[in-house]
């Protein structure tokens, strides 16, 4: 019915890779492994020399080029790369730690070597790692950073241009031609080593283009800093651009005494693709802003719908915001509702509850997988509620369990059969005066990764006909298996004859977490009674705050809204995979013929 986990595992797999590019030590942790490198390199190069003249000198080689590390790593980050965001001092300080891993790893053996050979293949080992020092920070430097190519490459000669000088000194004590005999060599390493990384991101940049008109490595940098700085702005600038506009539909139910007490507001978005980026964090902003402006507790449940209408950007989102708080005025408000009637069919449970002239519908296949649903399914029961006399019609997917069974094999029909079967019987029942209480709480144990988002927990209570029904609303991803019914159950111990939970599948806690998901569904990294705990608080708190209201309901069109479809999201999701690929294909041809043009080169001197 959805490949919505398909998109969620694609999501999942870049954040791994983008975390392993970023998974650093912490500043103090990098100094005291540089501090170790420096002191290794000077007891190899003191093998060399086996006396303490030697060991002085091998010594002040290791601490030379500490101090110069540092020095360049600190002119990088202030002075060259003083614009990027990504290049902190700790993040610069770490591939200066790898490089240094990389650059060890052909002076120890030249060392070795030296010792039995001669004090010649000592020099020429560590001039290999001097290039290829080079042209690693030159990939990464041309990759990350969104500086220019000529602060890129300079950034990537200064630290081993500074750090080969002690080396060039040591030399001369021991050769004093050494200078001469090496300058060829300096001279071409910086053109071979900046040559062969700009070509190599090239080509990789290459895949971007051919896709969608973008270079991956501009694309690549955008999600860097989503990553990486929680930076939204420039990943949306490219979503913007391969988007495309849509007439967006928008349901809603206001519940009102003296004042606003609940709404219940049901946009045809879908709230993705993750983090802060695009439409993720609709819900609870949606909620925030609507209650600002009228006050109360507001919900924003999944509608049904899945990928294909995730939003661009957060410029859209707001379109929604501004559109929905000044169509409320417009709403029909009427002091009659019916009451919550629940039918099963198979494993499809279909809820209603009648609201004047409006229908609030809601769909979960619990304890089967409840994921997206089709957007037929909902225009379907608009066209059966209207049939029956309704005005509007709120369509509402409960998006309550997941398990690891994806093809439910449930069909369209089905679901169709159970909505025309609840709605006739909730039509069929009489209409009295209803009372509303609502209350939100904001759990303080629960964090985004463990799969709450910040809209928190929404509680709303409706008593009508001596029935009293609660509906939570959990701004979360989706929840596990079985939670629901423990939490249908918690209700009814307190006193609620009806109850239903709602996610609104916020995908703000998605990609936060590695995992084959990417997220934490509800209740999967939670303590299950604290959170039940948390719903037994908020229910109770509403129930304290019933009292008669009138139900205002609408349903508007907002024009032009920028949305981005799911099979983009997954081709840019699964672009790191892709470059990683033409990655593997690339580098042997390129850097190999790098390392074999400055073997030759050496081998003249």
């Amino acid at each position: 019915m959805t490949t919505d986990r398909s998109l969620n595992e694609s999501m999942g797999s870049a954040i791994k890779h983008y975390s392993s590019l970023f998974f650093l030590p912490s500043f103090k942790k990098t100094l005291a492994a540089l501090v170790v490198i420096c002191v290794v390199l000077g007891l190899s190069t003191a093998v060399l020399f086996p006396s303490p003249e030697g060991t002085v000198y091998s010594l002040s080689l290791g601490a030379s080029v500490f101090g110069l590390t540092l020095l360049s790593d600190y002119f990088t980050t202030n002075l060259v790369l003083r614009k990027d965001a990504i290049f902190v001092m700790r993040r610069t300080a770490a591939l200066s730690l790898f490089s240094w891993i990389l650059w060890l790893a052909f002076v120890i053996p030249g060392a070795v070597i030296a010792v039995f050979f001669g004090f010649g293949f000592w020099v020429k080992l560590s001039l290999l790692g001097f290039a290829a020092v080079m042209t690693l920070q030159a990939v990464v430097f041309f990759s990350v950073s969104a500086t220019g190519l000529a602060r890129a490459g300079l950034a990537s000669l200064l630290q081993p241009f500074l750090c080969i000088i002690p080396f060039l000194v040591f030399w001369q004590f021991i050769n004093p031609a050494i200078l001469v005999e090496v300058s060829l060599f300096l001279v071409v390493t910086p053109f071979l080593a900046l040559a062969s990384a700009n070509l190599f991101v090239s080509l990789i940049d290459r895949l971007g283009r051919k896709s969608y008109g973008i270079p991956a490595m501009s694309l690549f940098r955008a999600f860097m800093l989503n990553w990486v700085l929680g930076l939204n702005a420039p990943i949306e600038e490219y979503f913007e651009k391969m988007g495309k506009d849509e007439d967006i539909e928008v349901s809603l139910l206001k519940f009102e005494a003296t004042k606003t007490k609940a709404s219940i507001l049901v946009p045809l978005v879908h709230p993705g693709p993750f983090k802060n980026i695009g439409s993720s964090l609709l819900p609870s902003l949606l909620k925030h802003d609507f209650e600002k402006e009228f006050g109360g507790d507001a919900s924003v449940p999944l509608g049904i719908l899945g990928h294909e209408l995730d939003l661009a950007s957060q410029a859209q989102n707001q379109k929604i915001i501004n559109n929905v708080i000044a169509s409320m005025k417009e709403a029909t408000f009427s002091d009659k509702a019916k009451p919550f009637v629940k039918v099963t069919e198979g494993f499809v449970t279909a809820s209603c509850q009648v609201f004047g002239d409006a229908a609030l519908l809601s769909f979960t296949l619990a304890p089967k997988t409840t994921e997206d649903l089709p957007q037929e399914l909902g225009q379907f029961v608009r066209e059966e509620a209207k049939k029956l006399g309704l005005k509007h019609t709120i369509v509402v997917n409960a998006h309550n369990s997941i398990t690891d069974v994806t093809a439910i094999g449930e069909s369209l029909e089905t679901l169709e059969f159970a909505a025309s079967k609840c709605l006739k019987e909730a039509v069929s029942s009489p209409a009295k005066h209803f009372e509303i209480g609502a209350s939100t709480v904001y759990p303080k144990d629960f964090s985004l990764e463990d799969g709450m988002g910040p809209g928190g927990i929404t509680v709303i209570i409706v008593e009508v006909a001596e029935q009293k029904t609660a509906y939570v609303i959990i701004d979360g991803n989706n929840m596990i298996t079985g939670l629901r019914e423990k939490i249908l159950s918690a209700l009814t111990s307190i006193g609620f004859d009806e109850s239903e939970v709602f996610t609104t599948d916020t995908h703000a806690v998605n990609a936060v977490v590695l995992g084959c998901r990417g997220y934490h569904p509800v209740g999967e990294s939670m303590n299950h009674e604290k959170l039940i705990g948390y719903i037994k608080e908020a229910a109770s708190t509403a129930t304290t705050r019933l009292e008669p209201c009138k139900a205002g309901s609408l349903t508007i069109t907002v024009p032009k809204v920028r949305v981005i479809g799911q099979a983009r999201i997954h081709a840019m999701s699964t672009l790191v995979d892709t470059a990683l690929q033409r990655a593997k294909q690339v580098v042997v041809p390129i850097f190999g013929l790098e390392g074999l043009l400055l073997i030759l080169l050496l081998a003249v001197l």
